[in-house]
């Protein structure tokens, strides 16, 4: 058995970072997301619910991000660059997107809810949850430009530069990106529906458990649409997601989707959690081993964009130092400021306000 390599050792890190990212920022996103789309009687007491999930957390889960693009520049320099370049635009939209749902989550909390102020508390929703779906949107649509060959890379350039250039025009309107962007943006509002359904209670956690359920229906749409798409577009990804080393990777994710789907119905909120956040990973997972070896495929891999090997050994003995930090402070923040409300405020919640 042959050992992993530093700069595979390096990927399964920033691999896992993703993983997090995916779980904790998707359901973040889909906060948002959700918090657009309420409707009915307690759509007040939703956005309630949702803000009083998000509010004390929704900083941290970028702290994934942070971590995926410091790993990604200092491991693989030569990937940073070419995706720097190329979907240079894609990412300031994103950048752009995370700065304005904060500011406006944050601004709506302290906007006073009494006329003439209520218009400007409305718009600053409307802003939050606008931000919130063209993230992911975005994000998404970068993944699938990134997986399906259609950006090229020359990392062997005459002046020591990364040259980038892309087959056909507007990529990020091919047809298999907007898919997988779609995808991520279903994935993220299933997820935080899911999660919410955890954190609520009586009719606003039936409220819930039906949108997640219907949201179980359109992730499964988005599936059945991306894998022709995949076969037409990204035949080399679809190849790598049957390999005998992935395809257990993805019948895992799609069992997980079944027993999440399963346990909503069965009213056990919990083990939908777990399995949503499974199938979650799962997708992570899975994309990045039928991606292996490349970052970017076809032309950018592990080999020819790592770093030296001294900063690689010095990224993995540097990470469980972090990681002895980071994780029991993010494990206390959830623990102190994440209580499932009871009580008689937990009743006046679930009724919730008819209309704003």
């Amino acid at each position: 058995m042959t050992l992993p390599s530093a700069a595979e050792g390096c990927a399964a890190a920033l691999v896992g970072a993703l993983v997090l990212y995916a779980i904790f920022g998707g359901a973040d996103f889909g906060g948002g997301v959700l918090d657009l789309l309420a409707r009915g009687p307690r759509k007040a007491a939703q956005r309630a619910a949702i803000e009083r999930a998000m509010g004390p957390v929704w900083e941290a889960n970028h702290v994934w991000l942070i971590f995926v693009i410091v790993l990604l520049f200092t491991a693989f320099p030569a990937a940073f660059a070419a995706l720097s370049i190329a979907l240079y635009l894609p990412f300031h939209v994103v950048l752009l997107g995370i700065t304005l749902r904060g500011a406006a989550f944050v601004f709506r909390h302290y906007a006073p809810r009494r006329a003439p102020f209520d218009a400007h508390a409305r718009l600053l929703g409307v802003v939050f949850g606008a931000a919130s779906v063209v993230t992911p949107l975005v994000l998404g649509a970068c993944l699938g430009v990134v997986s399906s060959g259609r950006m090229r890379v020359d990392l062997g350039a005459a002046d020591g530069g990364v040259l980038v250039r892309f087959e056909g025009s507007a990529p990020l309107l091919a047809p298999i990106a907007i898919a997988t962007g779609l995808a991520a943006l279903s994935l993220c509002a299933y997820l935080a529906a899911v999660f919410l359904v955890v954190e609520t209670q009586g009719a606003l956690r039936e409220d819930f458990r039906r949108l997640a359920l219907s949201l179980a229906g359109v992730v499964l749409v988005g599936a059945v649409v991306t894998l022709p798409l995949a076969a037409r577009e990204a035949p080399a990804l679809l190849a790598g997601l049957l390999r005998p080393r992935t395809l257990p990777i993805v019948l895992g994710g799609s069992a997980a989707a079944l027993v999440s789907a399963g346990a909503l119905l069965a009213r056990r909120p919990r083990l939908a959690r777990l399995a949503a956040s499974v199938e979650v990973a799962s997708l992570v997972v899975g994309w990045a081993s039928a991606m292996y070896p490349c970052v970017i495929f076809p032309d950018v891999t592990l080999a020819n964009a790592a770093a030296g090997e001294s900063t690689l050994r010095f990224v993995l003995v540097a990470l469980p130092c972090g990681a002895a930090l980071l994780v029991p402070s993010l494990w206390l923040l959830f623990r102190v400021f994440r209580p499932i409300p009871t009580g008689p405020s937990a009743r006046a919640e679930a009724r919730g306000p008819v209309g704003e």
